[in-house]
């Protein structure tokens, strides 16, 4: 087997995955508010696009809003307490940019 095909072999030390036992959680929670604040911001939007249209009445869009604004503080709760940045959440997709749109 020569050089190039050694870079190859599967158990070559590249193709290791190596978790760091004490980076596991903070990782995990990542990955997990990352798709809620995706699914908060859908919402969000969906939310908006409503209240644009007017067929919500008046009660509905303040309950819309202090809901939203409720989740929104326990989002920065979490990111807090795992000490990650709005930044941290909006994972990088290569060509097609960020999954999040940036503010």
């Amino acid at each position: 087997m020569d050089d190039q095909e050694e870079g190859l072999r599967v158990d070559s030390p590249r193709w290791r995955i190596e978790a760091d036992p004490d980076t596991v959680e903070r990782d995990l929670s990542r990955l997990v508010l990352t798709l809620v604040e995706l699914i908060r911001q859908l919402v969000e939007r969906q939310c908006v696009r409503r209240m644009e249209q007017g067929n919500l009445t008046d009660e509905q869009v303040e309950v819309l809003g202090v809901t939203l604004m409720r989740l929104e503080d326990a989002m920065a709760d979490l990111r807090d307490r795992f000490n990650l940045t709005p930044e941290d959440l909006n994972l990088d997709l290569g060509p097609l940019g960020t999954l999040l749109p940036t503010q």
